[in-house]
């Protein structure tokens, strides 16, 4: 059979390869420590869990939901007044089926074949895999550690940014665990306006930033409606990546028209994690205070322990996530699988999230900080470090 150039270009997910051998290790006998994936194993708040049951006893929501419930929007705009002083307004949001979903259908919005958009490198997959699914072409600027893994705009050839119709910015990032400022975003607002660029923001990690106050969002930019919008997710805040509940918001005319678009694929998140939605966003918020809390200070177990036994790994600003270089460089993939064959750890190589990634690794941080601080000393003891 002959496959599209599309899927030829693209492995596997590491993600599931690396599951994939967690599960041989397992029919083996041997141990295995998940710090791959970013699935949290805190739980969801209780109060959130009951209006999921509620809502699932209900007949009337097993029905297509086919648009967003009022009462959500409301509690998006009240979450994002509340939580960022930024007012949504009516039209300025839209339900996706997780952030992943929503970056994989708006370059389809908002390319046509050929376009180029701009992402930074290493980053999250979708990033890249989102235009190209779309026929665009990316142009990728290095996000380097003695930048603070920040977009350096000067450097982004000019004749590119005057061609390209996107910019895509994730801060606090994934796999770089990077925080950006106020500085920051009022010059990516600056460079889209000067080139006529869309921007897409993605704001999942907004709430575990380690030092000082929480992170804001990119919206509460003067000038941010204009060139963009932004996904934010209650799959890590608030404990739910199961339910694979986002949002698009921001600019007017693109939530409309990507409305449109997926109007055309689906017919709406289900009323039942509607529901749990509502919930999440209008009951209390101590959980997402707890989830903060719980990452910091697993951040500071592992990395206090590991740097004890000689690798010298920075403490990473945010996220659920480290990243680390390698110990002793190398490759990175060859590393995380010697890992997982000396201790039985899952990690993932740097590589695997593109050009610059190579001689970093990430873990997760989903497990509790006794379990990490084992982990750092198992490292240790089978001369991974």
């Amino acid at each position: 059979m002959k496959f599209s150039s599309l899927s030829e270009s693209f492995p596997s997910n590491i993600l599931q390869i690396l599951e994939a051998r967690r599960f041989e290790l397992m029919r083996e006998g041997r141990e295995a420590i998940n710090l791959s994936a970013g699935t949290p194993d805190l739980p969801p708040a209780k109060h959130v869990m009951d209006a999921l049951i509620e809502a699932a006893a209900d007949p009337e929501n097993y029905k297509y939901a086919l648009i967003d419930t009022p009462e959500l929007i409301e509690a998006v705009s009240q979450w994002y007044e509340r939580r960022y002083g930024v007012r949504i307004e009516k039209g300025e949001c839209a339900s996706v089926y997780g952030t992943q979903e929503g970056m994989a259908h708006i370059f389809h919005l908002l390319c046509d074949p050929g376009d180029l958009v701009i992402v930074g490198t290493p980053g999250y997959p979708i990033f890249s895999f989102g235009p190209l699914f779309a026929k665009a072409k990316l142009y990728k600027s290095p996000l380097k550690p003695e930048n603070g893994f920040l977009f350096d705009f000067e450097s982004i050839d000019s004749a590119a940014a005057d061609k390209a119709k996107v910019i895509i910015a994730s801060y606090p990032s994934n796999p770089l665990a990077a925080v950006a400022n106020d500085d920051f975003y009022l010059r990516l607002i600056a460079f889209a306006k000067k080139r006529g660029l869309i921007v897409i923001h993605d704001n999942a990690y907004s709430e575990f930033v380690h030092s000082g106050n929480p992170g804001g969002s990119f919206l509460q930019y003067p000038g941010a409606k204009e060139v963009g919008i932004e996904f934010n997710s209650l799959s890590k805040s608030h404990n739910l990546t199961g339910l694979r509940i986002s949002f698009a918001l921001g600019n007017r005319q693109i939530i409309s028209e990507f409305s449109k678009l997926r109007s055309q694929i689906d017919y709406g998140i289900s009323l039942i994690d509607q529901k749990a939605a509502v919930a999440a966003l209008t009951g209390p918020q101590d959980a997402v205070e707890e989830n903060r809390r719980a990452y910091r200070l697993r951040r500071d177990v592992f990395c206090k322990a590991l740097q004890s036994f000689g690798w010298d790994v920075p403490f990473t600003p945010a996220t659920m996530f480290t990243w680390f270089p390698l110990p002793h460089g190398g490759d990175s993939l060859q590393f995380c699988m010697d890992m997982l064959e000396r201790t039985g750890v899952i990690s993932v190589p740097g590589s695997s999230f593109g050009e610059g990634g190579e001689g970093w690794v990430r873990f997760a941080l989903v497990q509790p900080p006794e379990v990490l601080a084992a982990v750092a000393a198992r490292f240790k003891e089978r001369g991974v470090i």
